[in-house]
This record gives C-alpha cells, structure tokens and sequence, in this order.
C-alpha cells in the first residue's frame, strides 16, 4: 500500500508557514552531546518498535530542542504564551481554539472540566465533586471506544456510560449527560461511525470529542476532525509531531478551550493544578506542530518504504521466514514489517529474538505482532492483558522505521539477519 492511496481523497490544506527540510536527525549532534545515560547506567537504544510512551515516545526535532534552550533564558507571562501559541495552533489545525496541554491525556480531562463548569470559577473549584453542584456527570462512549485512557474523564468526577448501537446512545442520552466520546483508533470496532456518533449530539446539543492522541500520520488528522465538526480534539505532542514527550494539544470550541483553561495551571486550587506545561514546552510544541505541518511528507513516505525493504530484503529468504509489509488502517499511519517464522525451522520465540536484540550493541527495541508492549512491575515486558490470550505462543515481530535515526535501519538489518541464522536448526 503507498502513501498516495491512504492520502486519495483527503484534502491537505496549504498553509503559508513557510517550506520546512525533511525530517531528519542527519548532521545534528543535539542527542550525542553528553554520556549522561551511561554516567548514570541508563540503557539507551535503536528505536525500531515505535512511539511509545514507556520507551519514551519520540525524539524532538532539533529546532523544537533550540527553541526549548531559549526559551529557558526568558521570563514570560503564561496565560500570554498560551494565549498568543494558543491562536497560532488554532489557525493551523483549523480550530476556533487551541491550547498547550501536559499530553492527550491532560486534554481530555480538561476538556471535559470545561464543558462540566464553564466559566463558573466556584464550579471550577469544586471539581471534582460534582454531586449537588448542578453540574452533567456522565460521558457516553461505545463499549469498543471505552478503554484505559477513558480514566481521565474520570478524574473530572464524572462517570462513563457504555452504548453499542444508535438505539442504545439515545436512550442513554438524559440530563446528566455532560459529552459523546469517540476513540477514533476504535472506529472500525464500534457500530455507530464518526458522521452519525457527531449527528446525535448535534441533535441533542450535547458537545462531541474525538481522542486521536496516536493518530498521526497522516498529517491531515491534525485539522480532519475540526474540520468535521468535533466540539474538541485531543493529540498527543510528543509522537509523531516530534514535540515534548509531556505535551499535547486540546483544540475545539473557543467557549470550551476558554473554560477549560480555568481548571488549567497557572491557576490552582482546581482539578488540573497537576497538568503543568511549562514555557519551553509550549514554544517547543508550536515549532514542531509548524515543522510536522510542513515536512514533505510523500519524500518521508518514500525514505520509510526504502528502509522497510532494506530490512525486509536481509531477512525475507532465510529458512522458515515469513514476512509482510502492512499498513494499518487506523493509529498511526506507516509501513510496518511483521517477521514470523517456523519454529521447526529457527529455534527462537519472539520473546527471546526481542531480548536478544536488546542486549545486543547496540541495544534494539522491536515490537510484538504489531502491537505495543507494556512495562509490568517487576520491570519486564507484558503484552495488554485483553490480547494476550490471542497472542501467546506467536513467533513473531514487528519492526518500524519511522523512529530510526540515519543509517540505523542498516544496523537492524544486519542484526536481524545475524540473530535469525544463528538461531536455525
């Protein structure tokens, strides 16, 4: 699949920022100018699995990196900074308004803290107790969108109603509804689509929010969902934009953002006094949205496929593999090489090939079938407990290269290759 079948038919508004490079780490010493990692024995790696918030999201481009260095020399008024970043995000996403917040998750509960208070600073200190206040108390979302990032709605004090068809929404519908919620990585999962889930709330005049926190690429989800009609948008910065790993963005309605940011620091005594982003992450976040904006995304396209191969071609004709290049068709948008083989063939599971690779030199990090790992507390791997059972036994990996740093995909290659024939029978 290329990226100018994903791409037909979305239409990618011009935005007069000015022509921005190619990302790229090439020729940039800004994350090899210390051995601060090794001074304190923290392991550092080849990033081949994707962005993922445990193995630290992605690397900031460069300028977002000068921009932040500066920015710490210069006092500032914040509400200001928010307000000025604030209408220049806006106008690039295609929102009546924006906001820096500390990540998708921070978004999402104050998002909702400003549709359950509005301008009422007593209701914006009394979250999250919501009882007798006269304040909504419920977010209804579909059962297959409700998932583990649903708990920043519950930090507002509200609680979380599930519906499966459009019968079941409107009935759940009642005066304590406060928002409709959609997970977009989700939308294939659920009954009700994005158009129909957006023309019930219009209905009931009930606002609409839309998580696409991981979903970038393509770069035209940044303005698609605003464009569309959501009341509020939530995106993680510290992804594909390559901003602050802490930052993200809130964008929507200009009456909402407006509330939202009186349960937001620099204000305390409310609900968001945690979710604190500092100056140098705001500036850091609108250089690297402007940059991802204008990056020449079909040549970065190009560059992934060609590495993609690269590796595909190293391992692809060894006794018992198996590989395919996918796309997914929802979260992020880029060609991943999922190697399977025979175990009859090559004794390894894919369990041992990702510890082998991360103990090597350098240290790599793969992913498992396509799907994210998570940390367990004894500090090692886990796979989510609602896939596991599916997964378990698999011999298989998923290797992706937009995170790679020049000439690393060569490295995985060869590393691959080598692991794999050492391991046949």
């Amino acid at each position: 699949m290329k990226r100018r079948d994903i791409l037909k038919g979305l239409t990618i508004a011009p935005l007069a920022l000015g022509a921005a490079p190619l990302n790229s780490f090439a020729g940039s010493n800004v994350f090899k100018d210390s051995n601060l990692f090794n001074e304190i024995g923290v392991r550092t790696f080849i990033n081949a699995a994707g962005t993922l918030t445990y193995m630290s999201g992605s690397l900031m481009h460069p300028e977002v990196v000068k921009t932040i260095r500066e920015a710490a020399n210069h006092f500032c008024m914040m509400d200001e900074l928010q307000d000025k970043v604030g209408e220049l995000i806006a106008e690039m996403v295609h929102a009546e308004a924006a906001t820096v917040t500390s990540g998708a998750f921070s978004a999402m509960t104050l998002g909702l803290a400003g549709i359950l208070t509005g301008l009422d600073l007593k209701k914006v200190e009394q979250l999250p107790h919501l009882q007798g206040t006269g304040m909504k108390s419920e977010v209804i979302c579909q059962k297959s969108h409700d998932e583990r990032y649903n708990h920043a709605f519950l930090n507002t004090g509200c609680t979380i109603v599930t519906v499966e068809t459009l019968a079941e929404l409107e009935n759940a519908i009642n005066d304590k509804t406060a928002m409709l919620h959609f997970l977009n990585i989700a939308a294939d999962k659920g009954k009700i689509n994005h158009a129909d889930w957006l023309a019930v709330g219009k209905k009931y005049k009930i606002p609409v929010s839309i998580d696409i926190a991981a979903d970038v690429p393509p770069v035209s989800n940044i303005w698609k969902f605003n464009d569309m009609g959501f009341d509020l948008v939530f995106l993680s910065g510290g992804k594909a934009i390559r901003g602050p790993q802490s930052a993200g963005l809130l964008m929507g309605r200009k009456n909402i953002i407006e509330a939202a940011r009186l349960s937001a620091p620099p204000r305390g005594f409310n609900v968001g006094r945690a979710h604190k982003v500092n100056k140098e992450e705001i500036l850091g976040m609108y250089v690297a949205l402007k940059k991802y904006i204008n990056t020449d995304h079909d040549k970065e396209w190009q560059n992934w496929e060609s590495e993609i191969d690269h590796i595909n071609n190293a391992v692809k004709n060894i006794k018992g593999i198996s590989t395919k290049i996918i796309v997914p068709n929802l979260g992020n948008i880029t060609p991943n090489l999922v190697i399977s083989w025979d175990p009859s063939h090559i004794n390894l599971t894919g369990k041992d090939l990702r510890e082998t690779l991360r103990n090597g030199n350098p240290s790599i990090e793969a992913g498992f079938a396509g799907l994210p790992l998570y940390p367990n507390q004894a500090g090692s791997e886990s796979i989510d407990p609602k896939i596991a059972a599916t997964l378990k036994g698999e011999n298989r990996v998923t290797i992706t290269v937009w995170m790679l740093q020049q000439g690393e995909y060569k490295i995985v290659a060869k590393k691959l290759k080598e692991v794999f024939e050492n391991a046949l029978v």
